[in-house]
Order: C-alpha cells, then sequence, then structure tokens
C-alpha cells in the first residue's frame, strides 16, 4: 500500500536533503484554521536521509489539510538561528467521480529566512 502524500524537503542554505525534519499530516476545516485549534492529526513522521517522507493512508477524504514542517527543531539541531519554526502548507484533496483522488507530492525548499513550496507529481 502507498502513501497519499510524499514530501521531499531540500535546505536551500546548504544545498543537500533536510534529514531529520519532523512532519505532520492534519485535517481541518476553516472553522479550525480561523479558531487556531489543532486539526485532527492523521499522521507524523520526518523526513529520510533523501529528504523524503511518505505520509497517510492510500487515499485521503476529500477536504482541507496541513503539512506541518517543524523547521525550528531541525535548524536548532544544527545551531542555525531561523525566523520559521515552523512551515505549515494547507491544501485541498479532491475526489474525482470515479472515486479516486491524485497521488499529492508536496515539496519544501527551506532555508533559514524563506520556503516555497508548490505542487509536485
Amino acid at each position: 500500500m502507498s502513501s497519499h502524500i510524499t514530501t521531499h524537503v531540500l535546505d536551500a542554505a546548504t544545498g543537500s536533503p533536510a534529514v531529520g525534519v519532523g512532519v505532520v499530516l492534519a485535517a481541518v476545516s476553516g472553522e479550525t484554521v480561523v479558531a487556531e485549534a489543532p486539526g485532527a492529526v492523521i499522521a507524523h513522521g520526518s523526513t529520510d536521509s533523501d529528504g523524503r517522507l511518505a505520509l497517510g493512508p492510500e487515499q485521503l477524504a476529500a477536504g482541507d489539510y496541513t503539512l506541518t514542517f517543524l523547521t525550528g527543531e531541525y535548524f536548532a539541531e544544527r545551531s542555525v538561528p531561523t525566523f520559521y519554526p515552523f512551515v505549515t502548507v494547507t491544501f485541498s484533496v479532491e475526489i474525482a467521480a470515479d472515486g479516486t483522488s491524485a497521488h499529492l507530492h508536496v515539496p519544501l525548499l527551506l532555508s533559514p529566512f524563506a520556503y516555497s513550496t508548490y505542487r509536485g507529481s
């Protein structure tokens, strides 16, 4: 069984995979985000030696989700100051008429004072 969500974190400051970054996958709703209450955690883990991680079940239900990257811990372990203690990426899962949904890949390009992300393949 494969995971529905994968990620790859690259440390842009060093040009290498970001090893050991904690990542949390959670379900959220508009009310949860507004109220700043934690979402329902579905899965969590840490990036491997190539900066990669697969999370979650084979398929997620339609809805909104977050991936929260624990970037402050990652940089603290390397004695590198950072502006971002964590990075949260919010995205939507859609279900097709046939009941399936696409695999989602959410890469993160990370540095101590900037980050970017996109929907990968």
